[in-house]
């Protein structure tokens, strides 16, 4: 829901950053919102519920409102859920650099000390996914389980948009994303309406509600939201032939040893199934993958309920199989 104390009728640019991105959530939950402090920079976190650690990676164009259906269902079921801002997105710093998968990574298990825990079960969705896979390998200690939704492993992204014509038509916002400017005025322009389009095109037969959209266009258009939200992919098309990219795909040869829940909706035109499938070669570890039939790039939004209990459960199975 959106905070009553917001002025809708003024443009996001001349809003307070705060009033945007702190929201509440379905069902009238009190969640926390509060700041950290992790590899030199601050971070935006919703808070709800107590137990183990699950620590939820949103992707683009969103922030951590994405994830507001699981933070009660996970809270419910016995754990700490947490919602972090990206670097540059949301309420989270803006800083020059940092964009990189792996200094981004570094944020993510910086956060999971900041918050006093050994570890975390990992959730990411899209570019949050990317970074999930990242983390677990970069930093295996400090991840206890891996769930990612609409994301390959880095390396079969990779192999996906270089080698797959389908697949990188089908990601070719990113390569348009390359154009210096143009896309940061290309996602605020009419108050965000491109990423209203995004999210319609991107989501399946169940698209999302006119709340969600308003509320992801909105934070898109707080002032250098969008020249953050786009340098990861600039850095990831852009270091393909560079000494700092081509050791970051090599560091990425490191098996994931955590056990992992792979999600992927059947009708997602952005990351095609057959990009998605072929990640299990990089864990050693128990390794489940689940398709969810007619849903798009947003399974957790298009239907929470159905995605809420596949975490759920896997997270709370002992022993999870291949």
């Amino acid at each position: 829901m959106t905070d009553p104390a917001t002025p809708m009728g003024q443009p996001p640019s001349a809003q307070n950053p705060a009033s945007v991105v702190r929201l509440g959530i379905p069902g009238g939950r009190e969640v926390t919102h509060r700041d950290v402090a992790a590899n030199g920079a601050r971070f935006h976190i919703a808070e709800l519920g107590d137990g183990p650690l699950v620590l939820l990676l949103h992707g683009f164009p969103q922030f951590w409102w994405t994830w507001r259906h699981q933070l009660t269902a996970l809270a419910d079921a016995g754990f700490r859920a947490v919602a972090m801002d990206l670097r540059g997105v949301g309420g989270s710093d803006r800083t020059p650099r940092g964009y990189d998968p792996a200094g981004l990574a570094l944020d993510v298990t910086g956060v999971i000390r900041s918050l006093g825990e050994p570890d975390a079960a990992l959730v990411g969705h899209d570019l949050g996914g990317y970074l999930a896979w990242t983390a677990a390998a970069m930093r295996p200690k400090l991840v206890r389980r891996l769930a990612v939704s609409s994301m390959p492993h880095p390396r079969r992204w990779r192999s996906a948009m270089l080698g797959d014509v389908r697949q990188s038509r089908a990601g070719s916002y990113i390569w348009g994303f390359q154009r210096p400017w143009i896309p940061e005025r290309q996602l605020t322009a009419d108050d965000g309406a491109l990423v209203g389009r995004l999210l319609d095109d991107w989501s399946g037969p169940r698209q999302l509600d006119e709340e969600a959209v308003t509320a992801y266009r909105r934070a898109m258009c707080i002032p250098s939201t969008a020249h953050c939200s786009v340098e990861p992919y600039r850095w990831l098309v852009r270091s393909l032939a560079r000494p700092d990219g081509i050791q970051f795909y090599r560091r990425m040869k490191r098996p994931v040893r955590v056990p992992t829940l792979h999600l992927h909706g059947s009708l997602d035109p952005v990351l095609r199934t057959r990009s998605a499938a072929g990640s299990g070669q990089y864990v050693e570890a128990p390794y489940r993958w689940r398709l969810f039939d007619g849903l798009g790039h947003f399974p957790h939004e298009e239907d929470p309920v159905t995605f809420s209990t596949e975490l759920i459960n896997w997270l709370k199975d002992p022993e999870p199989d291949r």
